[in-house]
């Protein structure tokens, strides 16, 4: 049996299973997070890992402990970071879809100007109300509507030298293109309960980045 440290902060014994994970950092200064694994069905967390950037290098290490410990992986919840998706497969791999939202917020902002980003941050939004079919068949209806406004180009006066005038809105959509496949993962394993972001998480990241701002703030008093 394994002793794992629950949410509550009570010990619990944990016999090696099939499990699904969610994995996601948190960082408390610009070079120091914690990385946790979380079993969101059985609400523990099992594995985690001081770092000071997140990288998959990391994300192997805790899955090698804990496949070391005996436990069997069966699928995973993880942010859309390059290079990590790639640590887990084969097995079914599930991208927390606020994640997603979060990226095309980013390239597009909350309250985008142009026509093309309000529709496409709107079928972002939809997510997760959607099936891949869905979502996919409204991309393309979008990508068919602004093709010729995606390749619209901007010419430098000086140099000659052109780029697309409208990359963010390109890049919003790439990105949604190239992860639209592993967005919808846990609608194809019902069986997995595999959650669909990482929020299972939040509660465990909250409670530390308290604990150290508790610590911080201590040796400012006078007891």
């Amino acid at each position: 049996m394994n002793e794992i440290n629950t949410d509550d902060d009570k010990t619990l014994s944990i016999n090696p299973q099939p499990i699904v994970i969610v994995g996601d950092a948190t960082f408390f200064t610009r070079n120091y997070g914690i990385l946790i694994f979380k079993e969101p069905n059985l609400k523990t967390n099992l594995a985690w890992k001081e770092i000071r950037s997140e990288t998959p290098g990391h994300y192997e290490q805790l899955k090698l402990e804990l496949q070391f410990q005996g436990f069997e992986i069966k699928a995973a919840v993880l942010d859309g970071k390059r290079g990590i998706r790639d640590v887990f497969l084969p097995i079914p791999v599930q991208m927390c879809q606020f994640h997603q939202v979060a990226i095309v917020n980013r390239y597009l902002t909350r309250k985008p100007l142009l026509e093309a980003g309000k529709e496409l941050r709107k079928i972002t939004l939809k997510l997760t109300g959607s099936t891949e079919e869905e979502s996919t068949d409204q991309l393309n209806n979008w990508h068919f509507k602004w093709q010729e406004f995606l390749k619209e180009k901007t010419v430098h006066p000086l140099t000659g030298k052109w780029h697309y005038t409208h990359r963010r809105i390109r890049s919003a959509h790439r990105s949604l293109r190239t992860n639209l496949p592993y967005l919808f993962t846990y609608q194809k394993y019902p069986e997995l309960n595999i959650p669909n972001t990482c929020n299972s998480l939040d509660g465990s990241n909250t409670t530390l980045k308290n604990l150290l701002r508790i610590h911080t703030l201590l040796p400012h008093y006078k007891l």
